[in-house]
C-alpha cells in the first residue's frame, strides 16, 4: 500500500536509502513505474524517470554529492537569494544544508497529495545560517510524484521572526534535452527580460519561440503560468506549470563557460537546459507569522 491507501503494482510507494556519503534519499514511484529521487542534502530532487525508464533531468557526470558543496544538475532550491542578488553566496544556502523529514507538516489541500507518492521535508535556519540572514524561518517542502508521472514541489515558507524578510526563490530546473540546438521554448513570447550577461539590462523578447546558439542567462518578467519546451530530436514536450512564481530564468552556459565550471563536463552543455520558475525581480516580503507558497508542476508528452 501507498501512503494514500492504494495497492501497488510491484514496488512501495516510498523508499528510503542513503547515498554513498551517507546522506538519506528519498525514492518517489508511480504505480506505471514512473519514479523521482529525493535528496536531504538540499531538499533537492535528483531524478525524474518516466515509465520508460528515461531520464528527464540533467545531472553533471562531474556533480559532487558532498556537502556543503551544492549539487550541479537535478533541482536545486534557490533560497533566500537568487544568483548573487545579495550579500550570500550564489543562490542562496538553503541547496547546501542538509533538510529533515517534516512528519507531522501542516496540512494542504487533499488534491496536492491524493494519489500521489510524496515526501514532506523541512529546513529550518541553524546558528551559521542566521549570523549569515538574520531570520528565523521555516521552509517546508513537499515533492510528489503523481499515478501519470506528473512531478510537483509545494514550497511553502513562513516568518516566525518578530520582524518582516524578504527573500528571492527558483526552482532551478536542470532538464535533459538531446542537444541545445534542436530545442525551443515557448511561452515567453513579447515579454521583457534582464540579461544577466549585460550587467542586468532589460530588454523584450522578440522571437516566436526561444532557440539557442550561444550562452543564455536571462530572467524573464511577469511570465504565465505554463511554459513549453519543446525537444525535437527526441520527440517531447515538457510543459512547466507554476504558481507564486512571476518569472522565468533561462540558463545555457554554452561552450566556454562550461570549461570554466569544475562540476560540468566541456560538452554537457550540449544536453541540459535550464528552465526555473522563479521569484527575482520583486522579492517576497513576509510580515510576521506570513507564510508564501510557491508551486511547480513538471509533465512531459510525445510531441510530433
Amino acid at each position: 500500500m501507498d501512503r494514500s491507501g492504494g495497492p501497488l503494482d510491484h514496488k512501495p510507494a516510498v523508499e528510503f536509502r542513503k547515498d554513498r556519503n551517507g546522506i538519506q534519499q528519498i525514492v518517489l514511484r508511480s504505480h506505471h513505474g514512473a519514479s523521482a529521487r529525493v535528496s536531504l542534502h538540499g531538499g533537492q530532487i535528483l531524478s525524474w524517470r518516466n515509465e520508460r525508464g528515461e531520464e528527464l533531468l540533467f545531472m553533471s557526470s562531474k556533480a559532487i554529492f558532498k556537502p556543503p558543496i551544492a549539487v550541479r544538475g537535478g533541482i536545486p532550491i534557490c533560497f533566500p537569494q537568487f544568483g548573487k542578488r545579495g550579500t550570500l553566496e550564489q543562490h542562496g544556502f538553503a541547496r547546501n544544508k542538509i533538510w529533515s523529514i517534516d512528519k507531522n507538516p501542516p496540512p494542504l489541500h487533499p488534491n496536492d497529495s491524493n494519489g500521489n507518492s510524496f515526501v514532506d521535508l523541512l529546513l529550518k535556519p541553524s546558528e551559521e545560517d542566521m549570523r549569515m540572514w538574520p531570520h528565523s524561518f521555516e521552509f517546508r517542502l513537499r515533492a510528489s510524484l503523481a499515478a501519470d508521472a506528473c512531478l510537483s514541489m509545494i514550497s511553502r515558507i513562513r516568518n516566525i521572526n518578530c520582524r518582516p524578510f524578504s527573500f528571492s526563490f527558483a526552482y532551478h530546473t536542470y532538464f535533459s534535452v538531446s542537444d541545445i540546438s534542436e530545442v525551443r521554448v515557448e511561452g515567453l513570447e513579447t515579454l521583457d527580460y534582464l540579461d544577466n550577461l549585460r550587467e542586468k539590462e532589460q530588454f523584450t523578447e522578440q522571437g516566436n519561440g526561444i532557440t539557442f546558439e550561444s550562452q543564455v542567462d536571462r530572467v524573464y518578467l511577469s511570465s504565465p503560468n505554463v511554459i513549453a519546451i519543446f525537444d525535437h530530436e527526441k520527440k517531447r514536450t515538457f510543459y512547466i506549470r507554476k504558481e507564486g512564481l512571476p518569472d522565468v530564468v533561462i540558463w545555457n552556459p554554452w561552450e566556454k563557460k562550461s570549461k570554466e565550471m569544475i562540476d560540468l563536463g566541456d560538452e554537457e552543455y550540449k544536453h541540459m537546459l535550464c528552465v526555473d520558475g522563479a521569484a527575482i525581480e520583486k522579492p517576497i516580503t513576509l510580515k510576521p507569522g506570513e507564510e508564501w507558497t510557491g508551486r511547480l508542476e513538471l509533465s512531459v508528452i510525445p510531441s510530433c
